[in-house]
């Protein structure tokens, strides 16, 4: 059987030059393999024709492929673009929508004042470099919708930012589609249809975001797929690497506009993984080449991006060093970097008799804190809250628990006395000499068994009871620091306050008080306290023998390095985005999106109005694009499934994997929002429309392809002719140009597009008639601004218990049918007045004597950790007549302290608050008076001793000597109509 066996030949040894075709680079392949003849398309078998085959494609830049005479066709769009985009640029000439937080931003940067917003500081330092080369000092304060810009606000400049980025968007539409190996007619479909989409257009010429995210949105599908391009022809080619290292700096720019711009990395992400796993199955791309191919990848797409994005929260972090309304958002080593914020040295061991501040560590809701001014519910004593600025009212002295019978320590002639675990002490508020109190009396807000209330009790000389006792627990100290374990030393010592009789922890949470409380931030004491809401520590130490002891140890915050603070305003931000739940007028949720199921209303007034609307014929062949598409690919897969070779069909395999790339950017910038709770808006679609829009003119190329050019080109036009009539069409509502009642009811194709046609005029010869609204009757007081704390400043909300900044604050209305329009009136403010009537009626039928009248008392539910039952909260009992002067009094603060959220000094605001003591709040005053004449109380309006009604020596602790109304209701009911008749003397009975 020898002779069947056949001896294997050895193989020959490998020469030099066959052991380096393994490391060579891939040779050039086309984009798309070859097809049979039977398989090309109509322009394909055209260039048959002509030269008796198909010529190979040659390497060209990026995949781009471009005529002469393309580059001409290609800058007459971009002279359109520029004309659609920027016509009438100053229109509206006043505030638009969320040009209020974007504007105001801008003038944060040009003062450098600390603030939070939800988005990266990308696109608004763009706007803001805008701003400053167009002579911006940051003077004006966007405060509201409708306010006209001044002469010295160069608004155009700021806006034509986002415009000349919309401008951009439409050539990168053209070369992306010839990037993806489309053919002229479909790339200029593309580009008309994004330059000629209504929405795109609107968002583009306001000071807004969106456009600017989706310019490098655009911008970064566009490098990636000349990249592709570049990867098929001569990897690792100089331009291989440019074009990926553009691609990196583009997702970190679209990453830094918004977080939106996640979805992008992740669409750019995806694509590259398909592109390794290709690699990794080619056979003529040996290991060490596939690892060449990611690190390249992962160091321009992964490394690059961070960098970027991180360089610019340096550029943020470079121009922001002064204290602002955001410093409460953060904790306190970062606020400590702020100009004006810094803290001189403080001594470090805190001893029995140091005056101190105590700051709470987990919610940044600021500091513990106590004003004159009482709880209206439970044991009506002095309030006790969490304050984030610092305040006269955060002084508390740390002294000996109370026991009868004892002697008590006295701190200035005794040795000290360190505080230590287990110590039991007393907190004194200093300037109004009360304890910190606890009792069985149950919160005024978070209304549960196993919560107390904490109040302010006793007064000068009082030597206090039980229920003023706390126990120290010292949780942790910190490292380095071995003493700061064992007794409580200033920011080194955690520790928490266990109520010596309740056994409740002093506690706080996310959870505001209403606005007899000037929404600062609920203290309770918790039976069931979570541990990190119940940690407190001391922030600031002074004690008279400290003062006199020579080299007494001192310590101060340590300061956070870039990182450190980088880390930290992405959780802010990330809370606080989180926090955006409340609803709006004009919100709308993802599922609404596809078919544009309703607007939103930005801008109404002289009898026009800004309505962000897209181009329904776009949109709806968008959306219909989208369904096609993904019907295809099921009917392909079951094809496939049923062993059809429509795979092998390198015609199908192109447009699948074409429409496949965008379907996948289309699906990752859309049904994430599906997942987020938050407040959403239509234009948060809008990057997903590009992808949908590029989609529709793949399927038109695809469906298109057996068409001579000359055909497909007119097909091209007819649809391009429908989206220019569409959008001249609807152009009204775009550029807030002139419009009648008639034209406006026959545009509402759905019942459910809520612009307002009872605003527009009958015809067009009525805009004739009406006059021009001068800047000074714009300003329409905000019915938004913060109550003023009873210190002078406005209070910021401290991070995670809502925002800093609420997209689209402004609400509007539609106006009633039959209501003709009023020259300059506006309808936001329409909704106020309406409110304001409301409350006041209101209180003439409940007697209320004290009510803020521009701020409706609101109550925000508790954690949902804590279990806490979000219960409301009645207003307050009438005041005494001690007390109305501070009723008469908080509007002339309100109206002091200014837009919402901009914090004045200490200093100031209370000079201001005495220097317009004498001019009371028109509202305020008329209800009070009224109220109080009603329940007998004639010296209500004389001026009365504000001491009057304080505890003296002897007489037993207590709350404001709040009385409940003796109005009747029949008497409140006849005051209601000359209250009415004073305040609004132009409304009919």
């Amino acid at each position: 059987m020898s002779h069947d066996i056949r001896a294997r030949t050895k193989a020959p040894s490998p020469t030099p030059s066959s052991a380096n075709i393994a490391s060579q680079p891939v040779p050039y392949q086309a984009r798309f393999t070859p097809r049979p003849r039977d398989q090309l398309d109509a322009d394909e078998r055209k260039a048959v024709a002509k030269s008796g085959s198909l010529k190979r494609s040659q390497h060209s830049f990026g995949g781009l492929k471009l005529a002469s005479a393309e580059w001409k066709l290609l800058l007459g769009i971009v002279i359109l673009a520029l004309f659609v985009r920027l016509y009438h640029l100053s229109w509206p000439n006043s505030v638009v929508f969320d040009e209020v937080h974007f504007g105001k931003f801008a003038g944060k940067y040009l003062s450098t004042r600390y603030y939070v917003d939800v988005h990266p500081p990308l696109a608004k330092l763009l706007i803001t470099m805008m701003a400053f080369f167009g002579g911006f000092e940051g003077n004006f304060d966007f405060k509201e919708i409708g306010l006209v810009y001044p002469s010295e606000v160069p608004y155009i400049a700021m806006r034509a930012l986002p415009a000349i980025m919309g401008v951009g968007v439409v050539p990168i539409s053209y070369l992306t589609l010839r990037g993806l190996d489309c053919r002229p007619a479909t790339a200029l479909l593309g580009s008309m249809f994004i330059l000629f989409e209504n929405g795109l257009i609107t968002q583009s010429r306001l000071i807004l975001l969106d456009s600017p995210l989706v310019f490098f949105t655009a911008l970064t599908i566009l490098l990636w797929v000349g990249f592709s391009n570049e990867q098929q022809q001569e990897p690792f080619s100089e331009d291989w690497w440019l074009w990926l290292t553009l691609t990196g700096l583009s997702l970190g720019a679209v990453a830094s506009c918004k977080w939106v711009g996640l979805f992008t990395i992740a669409t750019v992400g995806l694509a590259t993984l398909k592109q390794l796993w290709d690699l990794l199955g080619d056979l003529r791309v040996p290991p060490r080449l596939w690892i060449r191919h990611f690190m390249a990848r992962a160091l321009c797409l992964i490394v690059l991006p961070i960098m970027v994005y991180m360089a610019v929260f340096e550029i943020h972090f470079l121009i922001l060093q002064n204290s602002g309304d955001g410093d409460g958002f953060m904790s306190s080593e970062f606020q400590h970097t702020l100009h004006g914020k810094g803290m001189p040295d403080t001594y470090a061991d805190v001893s029995l008799g140091s005056e101190i501040t105590i700051r709470h560590v987990n919610t940044q809701g600021g500091y513990l804190h106590s004003h004159e001014h009482n709880y209206p519910t439970g044991s009506q004593q002095q309030q006790i809250t969490l304050y984030p600025h610092n305040d006269r009212n955060n002084n508390f002295r740390i002294v000996h628990a109370y026991e009868e019978g004892t002697h008590d320590h006295d701190y200035a002639t005794e040795p000290l006395l360190h505080v230590t675990h287990g110590t039991a002490v007393r907190l004194e508020h200093i300037p109004t000499f009360k304890h910190v109190h606890s009792h069985d009396v149950r919160p005024p807000v978070s209304d549960v068994d196993f919560q107390n209330e904490v109040s302010a009790y006793g007064y000068k000389g009082f030597v206090g009871d039980a229920n003023d006792n706390w126990i120290v627990e010292i949780e942790h100290g910190a490292k380095g620091d071995s003493h700061s374990h064992e007794r409580v030393r200033t920011l080194r010592t955690v520790f928490r306050l266990r109520h010596a009789l309740q056994g409740c922890y002093l506690f706080s949470h996310k959870v505001k008080l209403p606005t007899w409380a000037y929404e600062q931030q609920e203290v309770t004491c918790n039976k069931n306290a979570v541990k990190p809401n119940s940690l407190w520590f001391i922030e600031t130490n002074e004690h008279p023998k400290l003062a006199l002891t020579p080299g007494a140890e001192k310590v101060n915050y340590r300061p956070p390095g870039f990182l450190r603070k980088f880390l930290e305003l992405q959780q802010v931000m990330w809370t606080t985005n989180a926090g955006l739940t409340d609803r709006h007028n004009f919100d709308s949720r993802p599922s609404s999106w596809l078919t544009m199921k309703r607007g939103i209303n930005f801008w109404v007034r002289d009898h026009r109005q800004v309505y962000l609307l897209g181009n329904p014929l776009v949109w709806w062949l968008s959306t219909a694009a989208v369904v096609l598409f993904a019907g295809a690919q099921a009917l392909l897969i079951l094809r496939w499934k049923r062993q059809y070779k429509d795979f092998n069909n390198s015609f199908i395999v192109k447009y699948q994997e074409m429409c496949g790339f965008l379907a996948v950017g289309w699906f990752l910038h859309y049904f994430p929002f599906f997942l987020m709770s938050r407040q959403l808006f239509l234009h948060h679609y809008f990057p997903a429309l590009y992808f949908a829009i590029l989609l529709t003119c793949s399927v038109f190329d695809l469906g298109t392809s057996n068409l001579r050019p000359k055909v497909r080109l007119q097909v091209a036009g007819v649809l391009i002719m429908g989206a220019v009539i569409t959008w001249y069409h609807f152009s009204s509502l775009t550029y807030a140009g002139q419009w009648t009642k008639s034209q406006c009811r026959n545009s509402k194709w759905l019942k459910t597009w809520d612009f307002s046609c009872d605003d527009f005029p009958v015809t067009y010869g009525d805009y004739s008639t009406f006059p021009t609204v001068s800047m000074a009757e714009s300003a329409v007081p905000s019915d938004g601004a913060a109550q003023p704390h009873p210190d002078g400043q406005a209070p910021a909300a401290p991070a995670g218990n809502g925002h800093i900044v609420e997209e689209h604050k402004a609400e509007a209305t539609n106006v009633p049918a039959g209501n003709h329009p009023v020259p300059g009136r506006d309808v936001f403010q329409e909704k106020a007045n309406k409110n304001m009537k409301d409350r006041v009626a209101s209180v003439a039928k409940q007697g209320d004597a004290k009510v803020d009248v521009k701020t409706a008392e609101t109550t925000r539910a508790a954690d949902p950790a804590e279990h806490v039952e979000n219960k409301a909260v009645m207003p307050p009992p009438p005041l005494p007549p001690n007390e109305l002067n501070d009723v008469r009094t908080e509007g002339a603060r309100q109206e002091q302290q200014g837009p919402p959220g901009v914090r004045q000094p200490p200093q100031r605001g209370r000079e201001q608050a005495e220097q317009r003591k004498q001019q009371p709040e028109k509202v305020a005053a008329a209800v009070a008076a009224a109220m109080a004449a009603a329940a007998g109380n004639d010296n209500t309006v004389a001026g009365v001793d504000d001491d009057a009604a304080a505890p003296k020596p002897g007489d037993p602790p207590k709350g404001d000597e709040s009385a409940e109304s003796t109005t009747t209701p029949d008497a409140a009911l006849n005051e209601e109509e000359r209250i009415r008749k004073e305040l609004f003397p132009g409304e009919g009975a």
